[in-house]
């Protein structure tokens, strides 16, 4: 689009006959001032009167302007119209910018960007002011695409959607591909021919999706979470050809980074060409610079793998045979400084007949110093014995097996047992006495 400098911008005829004709009827509105009406008393207006005069003659004279200023004291109303002030170095205007034609810009306005934007000019009645009503804008020197693409970079990147730490590998040999783009593009056809040729039985599953216009973004967004349900994908492609800024502008979008940076299964992005970049490749786990560069990433090549199991295979043979034969050498110069087990039969013989002698002198000594100190605790065992004191010519007395120990412990009559050193004898108390 051809901007025009605001002091070369020219009202098309037609809105310049109208504006005629608006000068015209305001000539006719307004009360000239003529002799008469010196004499006569002067006409009172209301406010609201003027400000109707203001209103129509700024919507008649200015219904297609261009403005262009820095952006200062920037709103969005609960209602959602956005509403801000255009200035320069000298003067200021207030502006209006309503939801629905709001909702249509990609960038994000903010106090301190310079904006070129179109609209009409009409006046606010309670407020007394004069307003600029805007249904479009852009950015002053650079494109509005280019801008929404830089401020949503920075924005996710400061959330972290770009950090390298939470990227995940990409598997080395996937069972199925998913791969989420357009069905009638070139990028389709270049992905399934890259993988036939590097692996002509990989499966691979279509996703169809728009990959340009109003509601690619959502489509490309639910494709991604509906792979993320399935338990078969092992990596995903997400991707379209080539093409202008506007073209790619759907893998732009913030739904669809946040949804790439949601799933579990690895991405990678294949948008347009080497020169392009979109947000998806700066959040996507791998980026290719094109379709067919994808597919190369996501398999390797079936034949070369082969060929490289098959070199592997010879190597390890290889291998084998060089340390068997290695072992086998280290064998037989080992076998030949050895002697025969046999050989060691006589030193073993002699070495337990001169144990069993050694055990059999130390038991018969253990045996007797166990026997003299047996007898020892014999002798001892019979000096403190009653048996021995009886021996001297003592004896013991007993009543009904109780021990007699005094005089008074029996009376005439009782029946007494009298022990003996070799023997007892019975006996009856006649008498008794101390």
């Amino acid at each position: 689009m051809n901007v025009k400098p605001v002091e070369e911008a020219k009202l098309p005829p037609k809105k310049a006959e109208a504006t005629q004709k608006a000068e015209a009827r305001q000539k006719t509105d307004v009360p000239q001032k003529t002799e008469t009406a010196k004499e006569a008393s002067p006409r009172i207006y209301a406010v609201s009167e003027v400000i109707s005069y203001i209103k129509a003659f700024l919507e008649q004279r200015f219904p297609d302007i261009w403005v262009t200023g820095e952006v200062s004291n920037f709103r969005i109303s609960p209602s959602g119209h956005t509403y801000f002030a255009l200035k320069d170095e000298k003067a200021l205007i207030k502006t209006a910018f309503f939801k629905g034609f709001a909702s249509k810009i990609k960038f994000q306005i903010k106090d301190g960007i310079e904006l070129i934007c179109h609209g009409r000019l009409s006046a606010y009645e309670k407020g007394g002011d004069f307003n600029l009503i805007i249904d479009y804008c852009e950015p002053k020197g650079v494109g509005a695409l280019q801008l929404a693409f830089e401020q949503l970079k920075e924005r996710l990147f400061k959330e972290g959607l770009f950090a390298p730490d939470r990227k995940k590998p990409i598997p080395f040999l996937p069972k199925k591909i998913g791969v989420v783009t357009s069905p009638t593009g070139a990028a389709i056809r270049d992905i399934l021919n890259v993988l036939r040729r590097r692996f002509p039985d990989i499966e691979v599953l279509l996703y169809p999706v728009r990959v340009q216009g109003d509601g690619a973004a959502g489509e490309i967004a639910g494709a991604i979470s509906y792979m993320n349900t399935r338990t078969d994908i092992d990596v995903m492609i997400v991707g379209r050809g080539g093409g202008s800024l506007e073209d790619l502008w759907a893998f732009n979008e913030e739904i669809v980074a946040r949804a790439i940076f949601a799933s579990k299964i690895p991405i990678i992005s294949a948008v347009g060409h080497e020169i392009d970049f979109t947000i998806a490749d700066f959040v996507a786990d791998k980026r290719a610079p094109t379709p067919s560069a994808a597919a190369e990433l996501a398999v390797p090549r079936k034949d070369e793998l082969i060929k490289r199991v098959g070199d592997l295979d010879k190597q390890l043979k290889r291998a084998l045979l060089v340390s068997a034969e290695l072992k086998m050498k280290a064998f037989l110069q080992a076998r030949s400084h050895l002697r025969p087990p046999t050989a060691r039969f006589p030193d073993l013989i002699m070495q337990i007949d001169s144990l069993c002698e050694r055990q059999s002198v130390g038991m018969k000594n253990l045996l007797e110093r166990y026997a003299a100190r047996l007898s020892q605790f014999a002798a001892e065992l019979s000096h403190l014995s009653p048996l021995s004191v009886l021996a001297k010519g003592y004896s013991v007395v007993y009543k009904e097996d109780k021990v007699v120990k005094n005089v008074n412990d029996v009376a005439k009559g009782d029946e007494l047992k009298i022990r003996l050193s070799d023997g007892e004898i019975r006996a009856k108390v006649w008498s008794s006495r101390l």
